[in-house]
């Protein structure tokens, strides 16, 4: 059973796959609402890789990453599906935080313009209007890279919050391009964006899309019950990346946009290319490259996106990702 709940304006699910006992209740606050490119967490009422690890899975839906974290140090969850810049910046506004898990070692953030725009590379940007997803998005934040990477900052800029996979404004030129994912970029096409030029940002910065984190003190009291939920997210997404077609089919039933199974393949094809490195390749799912995100946290300092420098080796624990 999938029990929806609107509160506030965030969509709560509650996934039931069959009565249990003695389960512990986790709930991760996401950065989306329940797409199709996260059917590995929405199929657990047929799967039950959660369950199998004794846990009651519940997700939050939320309006990008910030929103993520800010759902989780608000109660609503306990583990935030969230994005490097905002991590690094939630921990310069003093939340002691840690990373558990690297769920998108590849950084699969955008800019995106019709090519009748003249934008082909960060600098173009100057003076133009930029969509995101949402001001707390990593889209926006991962834009703020970019424009710093070239001597720009926001005030060059002026940026429109368009929502969630929303590219009608650039479509229609009410924004000149729009901050995206390679999901979205796909979205996008199917919905009539034509022909665009694609600046990524992981030619300045590939710094991982996306980690688990969670409050020092909610890891150093659990770490049980998080290697569990790690060992089921990792078994989850081993099964999404073994069995793509599979997972297109429950997405139809499961997430708010995949009523197309066509569609729910590819976009699962997509991001299952983001959810693997070379260094997942070699340790496994989730392991982290803590060189490369020192690299960003150094990045964020320097460009004047956080206040202080920050020691990685303090936020990154690696000792709950399943072997």
């Amino acid at each position: 059973m999938l029990k929806l709940i609107s509160a506030l304006g965030a969509i709560i699910l509650f996934f039931h796959s069959a009565p249990s006992q003695a389960m512990d209740s986790l709930r991760i606050a996401g950065w989306s609402k329940p797409i199709s490119e996260i059917t590995n967490i929405l199929a657990e009422p047929d799967k039950g890789f959660f369950q199998a690890q004794e846990i009651d899975l519940g997700y939050v839906s939320g309006t990008g990453g910030g929103s993520a974290i800010t759902n989780m140090l608000a109660g609503a969850a306990e583990v935030a599906f969230t994005d490097p810049a905002s991590f690094y910046q939630a921990i310069d506004k003093g939340e002691d935080l840690v990373a558990v898990y690297n769920i998108y070692p590849q950084n699969v953030f955008n800019v995106i313009s019709p090519v009748g725009r003249g934008i082909t590379k960060p600098e173009d940007l100057k003076g133009k209007t930029i969509g995101v997803y949402s001001l707390s998005s990593g889209t926006r934040q991962n834009l703020q890279v970019l424009l710093h990477q070239v001597g720009l900052t926001e005030d060059d800029v002026t940026i429109e919050v368009t929502g969630l996979l929303n590219f009608a404004p650039v479509i229609q030129g009410q924004v000149d391009a729009t901050a995206a994912t390679d999901t979205g970029l796909y979205v996008g096409g199917l919905k009539g964006l034509g022909d665009v030029n694609v600046i990524n940002v992981k030619d300045s910065l590939n710094v991982p899309s996306d980690m688990f984190v969670v409050t020092r003190s909610y890891y150093n009291a659990n770490k049980p019950l998080l290697r569990r939920f790690l060992t089921g997210y990792r078994d989850s997404a081993a099964w999404m990346i073994k069995a793509p077609a599979e997972a297109a089919k429950i997405a139809v039933e499961r997430s708010i946009n995949g009523r197309n199974e066509t569609v729910n393949l590819e976009i699962i094809k997509i991001r299952n290319i983001s959810a693997q490195s070379v260094i997942t390749k070699a340790r496994g799912l989730g392991h982290f490259n803590i060189d490369l995100l020192q690299k960003g946290a150094d990045t964020f300092y320097e460009l004047g996106l956080i206040g202080a420098k920050l020691d990685m080796n303090k936020f990154i624990k690696t000792d709950l990702i399943p072997n």
